[in-house]
This record gives structure tokens, sequence and C-alpha cells, in this order.
């Protein structure tokens, strides 16, 4: 290890003792615990009571389908508003639909079109919260020091998976559905207290502007890098395969050939495995070409369906998990610490909106189709055209000249480029 990769340790690190950074990381570890949780919950919770993956693909498809309606105004509400505000409701709006949910399934009044609206409530919640995060990480780390920020929350974020994805495992399958996601609920309002007391860098906002005028603002500088908008539209199809994979399919698999919930419960805290440790790795990653080593990483994301489809030992999945989940982690740090330099701040939450939109465009789509080519074609062909759409899509955003050709040390140049609107 170099010198400066043992600073860039050191002072990743020392973020931990920042009272602001601390409870950001904690709202992390405990949010991301409880969102683990619930993907395990419903879609088991979903199967044991209608049997379905088409009916429990409806519901596991709502809150994705919210987000695609919603995110939008969120980026902009959340520039020309105060993110930490948004993200505090968010997390609040998003415990109370959970706990309904969780009452739905202990009383046994759950129904699917219930749940669908009610999970809608839940991805409107991620919707609202989602970009706004992205650009509150600016308000509480500067600089040269986001690398380091982006690695220590991807590890908490990772940590909190591995962990809530086992316990969620093992809850489901000994005191049920309900009792789980109330659990859940919790987490989310505990999120929201923590970030409430967070005291950072007063948020830069864009000049007074409709509405629109701030939406169109954004698309133009989110159109204007050509390595952003080619790599979302890769996602719109790789994480429309992979919503169906984690969502449905795997648990649909692990239920019919696995063992169940608990089976699906290790084989997710895999992925999360893999997360932390590409976290903890990620603080002395050091890339030339960011976006065209983080697109390599994206080929790996197609190692849990292709174990799925034989379906392989539960030990074989849980290690193609793992090594998806430390892909998946290089992948994240490098495209977010890559948009939070190279976008100016005044438009890092609407340009994050965009990203996510694309990247989720055709995500319900995915689930949707997902249960219903499981049932007419079984889950074999089904999970191979999930690894199709991750493989294909990356073999073709590997000849973006802007993709190739980005180095990490053109920060400033690519910065001057941009189209955005002027600040105060």
């Amino acid at each position: 290890m170099s010198d400066d990769q043992a600073r860039g340790i050191r002072a990743g690190l020392l973020l931990l003792r920042e009272p602001d950074f601390a409870r950001l990381f904690s709202a992390y570890l405990i949010t991301y615990t409880g969102n683990a949780m619930t993907p395990v919950a419903i879609a088991f919770g979903v199967l044991e009571m209608t049997g379905s993956t088409a009916d429990a693909s409806i519901v596991i498809a709502a809150p994705i389908a919210a987000q695609v309606l919603i995110i939008l105004l969120g980026g902009a509400l959340a520039d020309r508003s105060s993110r930490q505000r948004m993200i505090v409701g968010a997390e609040t709006l998003g415990g109370i639909s959970q706990a309904i949910i969780a009452a739905l399934f202990l009383t046994g009044t759950a129904s699917v079109p219930l749940l669908a609206l009610l999970t809608g409530l839940t991805g409107a919640a991620f919707a609202l919260e989602l970009p706004a995060k992205t650009g509150f990480i600016t308000q509480v780390v500067r600089g040269e020091r986001l690398q380091a920020a982006n690695a220590l929350l991807g590890a908490a974020r990772s940590a909190a998976v591995t962990l809530g994805a086992a316990i969620a495992g093992v809850l489901v399958a000994t005191v049920g559905a309900g009792l789980t996601l109330a659990i859940d609920a919790l987490t989310f309002l505990l999120a929201a207290a923590l970030i409430a007391r967070i005291r950072g860098i007063p948020q830069v906002r864009p000049l007074p502007a409709s509405l629109f005028g701030d939406l169109r603002a954004g698309w133009r500088e989110f159109i204007s890098h050509q390595w952003l908008w080619t790599i979302v539209l890769q996602f719109s199809i790789l994480v429309a395969g992979l919503e169906a994979v984690h969502g449905l399919l795997g648990p649909a698999v692990a239920r019919e050939s696995l063992g169940g919930a608990v089976s699906w419960g290790f084989i997710a805290a895999s992925s999360g495995l893999g997360t932390v440790v590409g976290g903890l790795l990620g603080l002395r990653l050091q890339v030339a070409r960011p976006m065209w080593f983080a697109s390599w990483c994206a080929f790996l994301f197609a190692a849990p369906p292709l174990a799925l489809a034989v379906p392989a030992p539960l030990l074989v999945i849980m290690a193609a998990t793992f090594v998806s989940g430390l892909a998946g982690s290089w992948f994240g740090l490098l495209w977010y610490t890559t948009l939070q330099t190279r976008i100016p701040a005044h438009m890092l939450s609407r340009v994050s909106a965009y990203d996510h939109f694309g990247s989720i465009a055709l995500a319900p789509l995915g689930v949707l189709a997902g249960g219903i080519l499981f049932e007419w074609l079984g889950a074999r062909s089904t999970l191979l055209l999930a690894a199709a759409a991750v493989i294909l899509p990356t073999v073709a955003v590997l000849f973006v000249p802007d993709v190739r050709r980005m180095r990490a040390d053109d920060v400033q140049r690519d910065r001057n480029q941009s189209v955005g609107d002027s600040i105060d």
C-alpha cells in the first residue's frame, strides 16, 4: 500500500469522529437494515398468501413504479428547498406506510391491491429521499474526502443489507412477515431522528425559477455528459433484470428448491457481505479511468441469476452474490464520487433524480415480466433472460468514448464544460 493510500484510509476512518458524519453513518446502518428486511418479508408474505409469482410481482413492482413517477419531482424539490427536511419527511412517511402494512399482515386483512397501494406509498417516500441523499452528502463532507465518505457509507449500507437480510430470513420463517415489517417501520423513524440532528454545510440553491424550469435545467446538465446518460441507459435494462431476480425470482427459487426464507436470507446477506468488503477496499481503490473500471465490474452482476438458473448449491449461489456485491460496491462508490465531483452542487439532486429515474424506469416492467415468465417458461429460462439483460447492455457501454477515456484527474475540465443554471 502506498503512503497516499494509507493516508486516504486514515482520513476516511477519521470521518467517523465527526458528529455529523457519525449521525449520517448511523442513519445509513439503521435504515438500510430495515430496507433489507422489506423485500424478503413482502415477497414471502405475498407468496404465502396467494401462492402466485404473478400476484407477488404486482406488489413488488408497485414501489418501483411509484419511484419512476415521482423521482424527478423529488430531485427538483430537493435542490430548491431543503434536502435534509425532505429526507426526514420521507423516512417518516416510509415508517408510517410500513407500519400499516405490518398491521395488515398481523391481522390477516392484507390483499394484493391494498399491499400494492401501500408499498407504492413507500416507493414514493424513496423517490423523495434518494436524490436528496446524493446531494446532502456534499453538505456533510466536501472535497477530497468524498470518495472516503462514499466508501464508508457504502460499507454501512452493505453491512446493514447483510444483517437485515439474514435477520429477515430468520424472522419471516419464525414469526412471520408482519412482525418483520413492524421492526422495519421503527428503523425508518430512528433514521429520521438521526438525520434531523445533523448540522451540515448550508445548501447552495439555484436562482429562483419555475419547477419546470428547474427540471429543464437538470435535463440539460444530464444530457451534456455522454458517460452519464449512456450508463443510465445501460442500467435501465440491467436493473429491470436484476429487480426481477432479487425481488421475486430468487425468493421463488429459494421457496421451491433451496429450503425457503432462511436460505434466501443467507443468499441476500452474502451480497451485503460482498459490498461491505468492497466498501472497505474502496477506501484504497485508485483507478485511472473510473467509469471504464466500473463498467467492467457490472458484468459480475450477472453471477447470481446464472447461479440460480442451475440452480447451483446454496454455497455456490452465496459465493456468486458475494462477488456481485463486491463489484456493486466498487461501481457505486466510483459512480457517486464521479457525480459529486463533476456535477455542480446546486444541480446535483436534479441530475441524481434523472439518474435514478432512468435506471429504474423499466424495473416495474421487469418485475411484472419476471413473475409472468416464471409461470410460463419456468425458472431457468427466465433467469437466463435476466442475466442477458445485464451482459448485453454492459458490452454496449464499453464502446462509448467518454466511458473509455474519462480519467480520474480531469474533474476540473469536466466541470468547466457543464451546462447548469447560475447560482447566487
